[in-house]
């Protein structure tokens, strides 16, 4: 086997630490990168440690195996291809997704294309997804790990993607992870996953978004036109949410609409009103892991959130890039701006899980 000269996206963590680790030990030409893809200003950063303390653990561990570790500065395009969508989408009143912008544009769009230009044959990243080879084309799968599945961030990869692309965490329990990085000697061994937005992190997300959106107070309204209080912002909720909606009194309310026209937070106190489930919706801006959509209408199974439950759908058809999806039963909290991401079953005795593409609710 031709030996690789492979770049490493290395966050810090004990995923791309290992990613990194097993490549080098294939005996593969082995290089990481540390990207720092958000800056926060000073005020915001005193008292916390930002990308620093990651890029300092992502140094430990490329010391530790072995290889070179470069520090790229993509805080300019995460900034224009992901936050500035991500803003834009919360005051226009949708539920944006980052992680799936992020790979889209920083991980496998500026990153790939800088590894590529520089000579590299292939991009890895610790996340846990599949990819495949049948009949000349490749498939984009789940990870073995559902409980540590990434799939549903990826959806937007093609054909050049996922021929330029290593997961060799796709078919690792999570456990076999950690046990290798404390084999390997990595510091990072026991260090915690990371959560919250892509290169961000956990931010309370009413105070994080009001740094950047202005406060716009309206009413707060039952589905009778009752007023029942003002919020500071329909972008502060998302539809299903019960805690922290400000309403005394009766209760506990649940969101069910943002309605931005006249800047409208509709709310419920019926935890099973059928104004908070949706039987079908609009999904466009689709993607095909293939290259090509499927022949329609077809069946399959389908998600809206990362880790939710697979549920059955099927569709009624494609028209300028967009298609109609019913659900087998009724979803619950389904919101514009997310995304919907497909897949197809594959095997009988042991469940794998191909992802077909997906797209954005548009509802």
């Amino acid at each position: 086997m031709k030996k690789l000269k492979i770049l490493v996206a290395m966050s810090g963590g004990v995923d791309s630490a290992v990613t990194a680790a097993l490549l080098k030990k294939q005996g593969q030409e082995v290089t990481g990168v540390f990207m720092i893809n958000w800056r926060e200003d000073e005020e915001n950063l005193r008292g916390t440690c930002g990308w620093e303390k990651d890029q300092a653990d992502a140094r430990l561990a490329a010391q530790k195996i072995g290889i070179n570790l470069f520090t790229w500065d993509f805080s300019a395009e995460y900034k224009k291809f992901v936050f500035e969508y991500f803003l834009s989408a919360y005051q226009d009143g949708l539920t944006p997704n980052p992680d799936t912008l992020c790979n889209k544009h920083i991980k496998f769009g500026v990153f790939l294309a800088k590894a590529r230009a520089l000579g590299f044959d292939k991009i890895a990243t610790g996340h846990y997804a599949q990819i495949k080879e049948k009949d000349g084309k490749l498939e984009l799968f789940a990870g073995r790990d559902q409980g540590k599945d990434q799939s549903y961030f990826l959806y937007e990869l093609g054909q050049k993607e996922l021929a330029q692309t290593l997961f060799p965490l796709g078919k690792m329990k999570k456990e076999k992870v950690r046990r290798l990085a404390k084999k390997f000697g990595l510091s990072v061994a026991e260090k915690k996953d990371s959560y919250g937005i892509c290169y961000i992190g956990e931010k309370n997300m009413k105070e994080f978004l009001g740094q950047f959106i202005k406060k716009n107070p309206g009413k707060i309204v039952d589905q009778q036109g009752q007023v029942l209080g003002e919020h500071e912002g329909l972008f502060t909720y998302t539809l299903g949410q019960r805690q922290g909606i400000g309403v005394g009194g009766r209760g506990p309310f649940y969101v069910v609409k943002k309605q931005t026209d006249d800047n409208t937070l509709i709310v419920t106190d019926d935890q099973n009103d059928p104004a908070l489930y949706k039987k079908e919706v609009m999904v466009d801006k689709l993607n095909w892991t293939a290259g090509w959509p499927p022949q329609t209408p077809f069946k399959c199974w389908a998600r809206f959130r990362h880790l939710q439950d697979l549920f059955k759908v099927h569709t009624e058809n494609i028209n300028n890039n967009q298609i109609r999806v019913i659900f087998d039963k009724p979803a619950r909290a389904v919101a514009a701006g997310q995304a919907l991401v497909f897949y197809e079953r594959m095997g009988w005795w042991r469940k794998e899980w191909k992802v077909m593409g997906g797209g954005i609710i548009s509802i």
